[in-house]
């Protein structure tokens, strides 16, 4: 068993108010569960040693300043969350955190590496879930943040750039398999009647689909749908990959081909599996093209039934520190993925200059909001609940199904969409608008099972048949 260094690196006379006003530490909360036989104080402060200056043991090369630099807990709750373990929350000292050589600035790797690192493979613990963190405005100061935002697509559509409103999006369905010429297809049908459409995170340049040979196609389309609607559209593209020179070479190349329309790109990068490197290449090498922050895999760590991990909370913060214009935050449980709607409190931290996380309270200074892309699951019925529970339509939608799996098609589809928008927007009830617009009264009769759910009785008032 490891030895109790509780002495050294817990001090619960930390006052947390204090270490806010001054403003020289990184808080941390975590739910703490140790194995049986583990003491909570002594595990908790193994946690503080192993993310900071400490390990298992003592060492014989600790001297009086590394002591200085001792990531300290300084709160302590064994039942707070009673079966599941107790609550403790980490002080990180400033001059912990690693800065770039060249800039000064601040890596999101490095705190990802100390406050989610090694702690979370500790032998002593069931559990160790981190629930939210604080960060002081010394430290705000030198992360990257975002460099455009949602803002910029407004205005790239010609909207108002203050409050554009919802975004109507789509990812192309299937989405491996289509060709090039049918992938572009599918986009014209969407773009006829919607707004924005996203590259599925796998795809990029498979055999059958070149990238090459499926953007110039897409670049041609777009040009197509908005000289037909009158209006500008959007695509973002995925320049995902392992190699820094092969995602510069995609972006590049995809910039080039879209040309006079290069403005209304967006690039996704698959951050969780890319990781924050990738982020920060596109955020710096990329400064004017809006950062899509596509999550796939996140679920590994920030599912709720995870002893371990992160909430959704702390993973879109990070994001939001390293430059994302746009992250998926979820459907918060109206659509298919896991959620709640309390997770509305994430969408809220990205987006405002202050919110409430769970244990802390953040104010941005100033760094740029991070949108939410909303995608899982949703269609034209689901929207009004959704938008009650958010507040607001400030956002991106990408409906894949909700639009393709629509009975009329990809155009009808998005054009259902938008219906449902404007309903909650009017404030109109959903089934008495659809009666004088066909493509939302059809949606109802694409998607009868969420109907039911949030219309029941729906069939009567469209005098639809069962």
């Amino acid at each position: 068993m490891a030895i109790d260094q509780s002495a050294r690196y817990v001090d619960l006379g930390m006052n947390e108010d204090e270490l806010m006003r001054e403003g020289n530490h990184l808080l941390a909360a975590y739910r703490l569960k140790p194995k049986p036989g583990y003491g909570f104080t002594a595990t908790a402060a193994h946690v503080a040693a192993e993310s900071s200056t400490g390990t298992n043991v003592e060492v014989k090369t600790t001297d009086d300043f590394t002591k200085k630099i001792d990531a300290k807990v300084y709160f302590i709750d064994e039942n707070y969350f009673g079966e599941d373990g107790g609550l403790i929350k980490i002080a990180y000292p400033y001059d912990l955190f690693d800065h770039n050589i060249t800039d000064g600035r601040l890596i999101v790797a490095n705190v990802m590496t100390l406050i989610i690192g090694n702690n979370q493979g500790m032998g002593d613990i069931i559990g160790l879930r981190m629930l939210d963190f604080w960060v002081p405005p010394r430290m705000l100061a030198l992360f990257d943040g975002p460099s455009t935002t949602i803002h910029d697509i407004w205005r790239a559509m010609g909207r108002d750039h203050e409050n554009g409103g919802a975004i109507v999006g789509t990812i192309i369905k299937p989405k491996l398999g289509l060709r090039p010429q049918p992938f572009a297809d599918a986009c014209y049908e969407f773009w006829l009647g919607g707004d924005f459409i996203k590259n599925d995170e796998p795809q990029g340049n498979q055999p059958f689909c070149p990238l090459k040979k499926v953007i110039p196609l897409v670049a041609d389309a777009m040009k197509r749908a908005q000289d037909e609607t009158g209006e500008p559209k959007i695509f973002s593209a995925n320049i995902t990959a392992d190699d820094p020179f092969e995602m510069i070479a995609r972006g590049e190349y995809i910039l080039e081909t879209f040309g006079e329309d290069a403005n209304r790109v967006l690039f996704l990068v698959d951050g969780f599996v890319a990781g924050v490197t990738a982020v920060s290449l596109a955020r710096r090498y990329f400064p004017n093209t809006y950062l899509h922050y596509h999550r796939a895999g996140h679920g590994a760590v920030t599912s709720s039934v995870n002893p371990r991990g992160y909430p959704p909370l702390v993973h879109c913060k990070l994001a939001r520190l390293a430059g994302a214009s746009g992250i998926h935050t979820g459907t918060m449980g109206f659509g298919k993925m896991e959620g709640s709607p309390d997770e509305r409190i994430v969408e809220y931290m990205i987006r405002n200059e202050e919110a409430d996380g769970p244990f802390f309270r953040q104010k941005w200074y100033g760094m740029k909001p991070t949108a939410a892309h909303i995608s899982g699951g949703m269609n034209a019925i689901r929207i009004p609940a959704f938008c009650d529970n958010l507040g607001h339509d400030s956002f991106c939608l990408t409906a894949g199904g909700g639009a393709f799996g629509h009975l009329d098609g990809g155009t009808a589809g998005a054009i259902s969409l938008r219906q449902a928008f404007e309903a909650w927007r009017q404030g109109v009830d959903l089934v008495e608008y659809a009666k004088e617009h066909r493509e939302l009264a059809r949606a109802f009769e694409s998607f009868p099972h969420d109907a039911d759910q949030y219309y029941p009785g729906w069939r009567q008032r469209l005098g639809i048949a069962a």
